[in-house]
């Protein structure tokens, strides 16, 4: 499904790919964040831990009732604080959506999955 934005001159249809890949790039700029986990859960109680080439994997796109919802599936670096961490990510998504195509976005949902200690 895509989206759809009209200007002055045109059409501009962006995919909710696109948007996933946006807010996980930008979520990836934000200290503490030691990558994104896979939207499947855990397995054997570890989270899957997904490279830089697929970081739209642990974002997930929903629209509700003409609302913009981001869902960023995480795993966040063993001491730092968890609460912290999450709102510098829903800010910065948030931010980079409505500078860089001009959405806006109502809700940006974390989910912790897992915390690991980072090289």
């Amino acid at each position: 499904m895509s989206l759809q934005l009209n200007t002055e001159l045109g059409a501009i249809h962006v995919t909710d790919h696109c948007i996933a890949v946006l807010a996980g790039s930008a979520a990836l700029d934000c200290y503490g964040l030691v990558g994104m986990a896979s939207r499947k859960g855990l397995k054997d109680g570890i989270a899957e831990l997904l490279g830089r080439e697929n970081m739209s994997r642990g974002v997930e796109v929903r629209r509700e009732h003409d609302k913009l919802h981001i869902d960023l599936h995480i795993i966040v670096s063993y001491g730092t604080k968890i609460s912290e961490v999450a709102h510098n990510i829903q800010s910065k998504v948030t931010y980079v959506l409505n500078n860089v195509i001009g959405l806006q976005v109502d809700e940006v949902h974390i989910f912790v999955q897992d915390v690991r200690v980072s090289r």
